[in-house]
C-alpha cells in the first residue's frame, strides 16, 4: 500500500513507518500518506483515515494537508493504529479542481482504498472543519465506516451556499480551484453547496461511534453547530467541548489527547 517508506518515532513511544502512496478516485490522483506502527500494534488491522480542511492562510491550497503526515505517525505511535491521510482534490499534490461533491468522492474513494488493502480490516475517519463534516457525510453514507470523529466541523456549507459566486472566487484566489474553465456547469457546482448537509446524515452515524470535539471560542464554525450534530445523533454521539479553543484543533495538544483517548477506547 505504501512505497518507500521511512521509519520515525516520538519520545517514549514506538517508531512507526511513514510512507506515500497514490490514491486513484475516478480519473483523479490523490497524493497520500500512510503511517504504521511497529510490529505488535494494540490495534492491529484498524486504519484510521485523516481528513483536512478547507484552504485558508496565505499559502492556500499548496500547503494544505502539509503536516498531516507528521500527525498521522504521532497518532499510529501513541494510538497503536494505521492511519492514512490525504490530499483531497485541488489541495497539496492531488490532481483537479474543488468541488464538494468531488471532495466526498475522493473521501469514498480512499475507504475502498484502505478496505482493499492487505492487512486492513476496519476503516474509521477523524476529519478537522470540512474534512470533519464531510468524515460524517461519508460514514453516513458508507456502513463499512466503523466511526467517526469530527473536529470543529460544521453542520451545513449554507454559508458557502449563500454567496456561490464569491466562494468560488476565493476557492481560486487560494488554489484550490485552478482551470479557469472549472467548473463546467456553475448551477451544478453551487447546488452541491446547499444540498450536502452534515446534519440531514449525522443520525445515521449511530450506532457506530461518533466523536464530535469544539471549541468554546471557535470564530470560524458556531459551537452550536457542534451541539446540533450532537442533537441529531442522540445518545450515539459523544459531545466534547473544549474551553477556550478556537477553530485549529488540530493544533491543540488536547484535541490530540481526546482523539488517542477514543482510539484506545475503541474495539474491533
Amino acid at each position: 500500500m505504501a512505497s518507500g517508506a521511512k521509519f520515525c518515532g516520538w519520545p517514549g513511544r514506538g517508531a512507526v513507518s511513514l510512507g506515500a502512496v497514490d490514491i486513484l478516485a475516478g480519473d483523479v490522483r490523490l497524493s497520500a500518506y500512510l503511517a504504521r506502527p511497529a510490529e505488535g500494534a494494540s490495534h492491529p488491522g484498524q486504519l484510521l483515515v485523516l481528513c483536512h480542511g478547507f484552504p485558508s492562510g496565505p499559502l492556500g491550497a499548496p500547503a494544505t494537508g502539509q503536516t498531516y503526515p507528521q500527525l498521522a505517525a504521532r497518532v499510529a505511535s501513541e494510538a497503536g493504529w494505521s492511519v492514512l491521510c490525504f490530499n483531497f482534490r485541488g489541495t497539496g499534490g492531488s490532481e483537479g479542481d474543488f468541488s464538494l461533491f468531488g471532495w466526498l468522492a475522493d473521501l469514498h474513494a480512499v475507504i475502498g482504498h484502505a478496505l482493499a488493502s492487505e492487512g486492513v480490516e476496519a476503516v474509521w475517519l477523524a476529519g478537522f472543519s470540512t474534512g470533519g463534516s464531510l468524515a460524517i457525510c461519508a460514514a453516513g453514507e458508507d456502513e463499512r465506516v466503523r466511526g467517526v470523529a469530527a473536529f470543529a466541523a460544521p453542520a451545513s456549507f449554507e454559508p458557502w451556499a449563500k454567496d456561490a459566486s464569491g466562494f468560488l472566487e476565493r476557492a481560486r484566489q487560494l488554489g484550490v480551484v485552478k482551470d479557469p474553465a472549472f467548473p463546467p456547469d456553475f448551477g451544478a457546482w453551487a447546488r452541491q453547496l446547499g444540498e450536502l448537509r452534515p446534519l440531514s446524515l449525522v443520525g445515521k452515524v449511530p450506532p457506530r461511534p461518533l466523536l464530535l470535539v469544539h471549541g468554546t471560542e471557535d470564530e470560524v464554525v458556531d459551537p452550536a453547530d457542534a451541539r446540533a450534530l450532537a442533537a441529531e445523533a442522540g445518545e450515539g454521539a459523544e459531545l466534547r467541548m473544549l474551553a477556550g479553543a478556537g477553530h485549529r484543533l488540530r493544533h491543540d495538544p488536547r484535541a490530540l489527547a481526546v482523539l488517542v483517548g477514543w482510539l484506545e477506547r475503541q474495539r474491533p
